[in-house]
């Protein structure tokens, strides 16, 4: 290894440690990262249109704000309500297994399941219960504390403020950073880049834009239906279609015990079923060919782990970023393959391999 690759492995380890120390205050820079990622090909393309870099960033900076801003006000309050119903139901919920589920499944398969199902309710019941205290307690400790009340407000107060600055200068940091590639190693970095665009974008956009209409499809499906929390169980199941089949798993299974317990017909259970045979039909045929194309190839595992990493190694910040930087080493790692099978070290092992059998 030369003196420059081990100056090159020191400076990423030191970046990567000055990272982890900056992350209690990274989350408004990443927020903003994404937010002018996600915003960078309308400027784009109004720039071409036109108008100039400074204008075609308003234009696209009032619609960010206008569509984060209606989310804000519509959004929040019902899934609020419906949060609020959800804990106000669970005593009946409860009773509702107690009284139907645990004997059904106790004639089933003869396993009785009533005290440990006493013990968990009881024990969810209390944190329900501690869960205002506790929230009340917090509420009072930061309003006591002005301090890091007034970081939490310069956090959200710097996200618009980046996030501007990041989409009027984010070509020419892109140029910039090009420029200061060696020149010997200039073409293949910006072909990788290119990659990593190409499958950030289909993270980032597509998969984006597919969770948020699996989630209207299934919250609208619900609501017309009758069906109780239908805004709340839309958003979970269409949050979880991050991961392939998750959100319709998690989604139908939810959408069937709160319909059978509301209604208790099997006509209702169809309409569900119905729903979600809906959406995983839009994702299929409409969603997934127009948004995302064959240009994230993650498994599902993949997927789960880089979250979990994410949040472990980094907190939220960690989350935000564990399914992009995914994508990249995905890239890297395609690259690397491709390398190896055309390498002589590949080459030998296949002709050692070949005298072998011979």
């Amino acid at each position: 290894m030369t003196r420059v690759q081990v100056w090159t492995l020191l400076c990423l380890a030191a970046l990567v440690w000055l990272l982890m120390q900056l992350g209690p205050i990274m989350m408004p820079f990443v927020v903003s990262m994404i937010f002018a990622y996600l915003g960078d090909p309308l400027t784009d393309w109004l720039e071409s249109r036109g108008l100039s870099r400074r204008l075609a960033v308003s234009v696209v900076f009032l619609v960010l704000s206008l569509v984060l801003t209606m989310a804000v006000l519509v959004l929040i309050p019902l899934l609020w309500r419906q949060l609020v119903q959800l804990i106000a139901a669970l005593p009946d919920i409860f009773n509702w297994v107690q009284t139907t589920v645990l004997p059904w499944v106790r004639s089933v398969t003869g396993l009785d399941f009533s005290t440990d199902f006493d013990q968990l309710r009881v024990a969810l019941m209390a944190n329900w219960k501690e869960t205002g205290t506790y929230a009340a307690l917090v509420l009072a400790q930061v309003s006591k504390s002005g301090l890091a009340f007034m970081l939490w407000i310069a956090n959200l107060a710097l996200i618009p403020v980046v996030t501007f600055y990041l989409l009027l200068d984010w070509d020419r940091l892109k140029r910039r950073i090009r420029n200061l590639l060696p020149r010997r190693y200039e073409p293949t970095v910006t072909q990788l880049a290119v990659q990593c665009d190409e499958v950030l974008s289909a993270f980032l956009r597509g998969q984006l834009l597919v969770m948020l209409s699996l989630g209207l499809v299934y919250a609208v499906g619900l609501t017309l239906l009758g069906v109780q929390f239908g805004v709340l169980i839309g958003l979970v199941a269409g949050l979880a279609s991050i991961v392939p089949y998750l959100g319709v798993i998690v989604g139908l299974a939810i959408a069937a015990i709160v319909a059978f317990f509301q209604f208790g017909d099997i006509w209702h259970l169809v309409g569900v079923g119905a729903i979600f045979a809906v959406g995983q039909l839009l994702e299929g045929t409409v969603l997934q060919p127009l948004l995302l194309g064959d240009k994230i190839g993650l498994h599902p595992v993949a997927v789960i782990f880089a979250v979990l990493a994410g949040g472990q190694l980094f907190g939220f910040v960690g989350i935000l970023l564990a399914l992009p930087v995914a994508a990249i080493v995905m890239v890297l790692l395609r690259y690397l393959h491709d390398r190896y099978k055309s390498s002589t070290l590949y080459d030998s092992a296949m002709h050692r391999d070949g005298d072998e059998e011979s």
